[in-house]
């Protein structure tokens, strides 16, 4: 039997949104976004974050670094851990929202470790010295490669048709 509508009551619909990737990418193809939000996420952040590093060290307006107690908490940390999240996430989701969200994420979280790569491979703090160079030459060569690979592969247009529900 079917289930009746009560009198007098408009029966509900619910309403998709649309993405708001949908609109800041138009004509890119949810499998693709992703890919171009890491892109971004990593070069913003990798900039953002040579800023904000740049403020500390000079001492500006009163940011100091990260501290728990006395250790000095790096920004990699918080990158390995983005970067776990965003494995998972992608182990259980594959809407074209969570691709997208998880595809900036993953851009970010990469950025913040290879921000201190030269770290990471001396195990010293080298983030000012001149070892520190390692990671801003690996950093501007993963943006130009990326960029260059989203440049070269452009993928299939999304038409007016597609339905994305992310």
């Amino acid at each position: 039997m079917k289930p009746s509508k009560a009198p007098g009551r408009p029966q509900s619909r619910p309403t998709e949104r649309p993405s708001p990737w949908l609109r800041l990418l138009p004509g890119i193809s949810p499998e693709r976004r992703g890919f171009v939000l890491a892109w971004w996420g990593f070069a913003l952040t990798f900039g953002g974050m040579r800023l904000l590093t740049w403020l500390i060290h000079i001492d500006a307006a009163g940011m100091g670094d990260v501290q728990a107690g006395e250790v000095h908490i790096h920004h990699y940390v918080w990158g390995i851990l983005l970067l776990a999240a965003v494995g998972a996430a992608g182990l259980v989701e594959r809407s074209a929202r969570v691709r997208a969200w998880t595809g900036l994420a993953y851009g970010v979280g990469l950025a913040l470790v290879l921000d201190e790569a030269a770290l990471l491979i001396s195990l010293e703090d080298v983030y000012w010295d001149t070892e520190g160079g390692v990671s801003i030459a690996l950093a501007i060569a993963v943006i130009a490669v990326a960029g260059s690979v989203l440049a070269v592969t452009r993928g299939r247009r999304a038409s007016g048709g597609d339905r994305d529900n992310g």
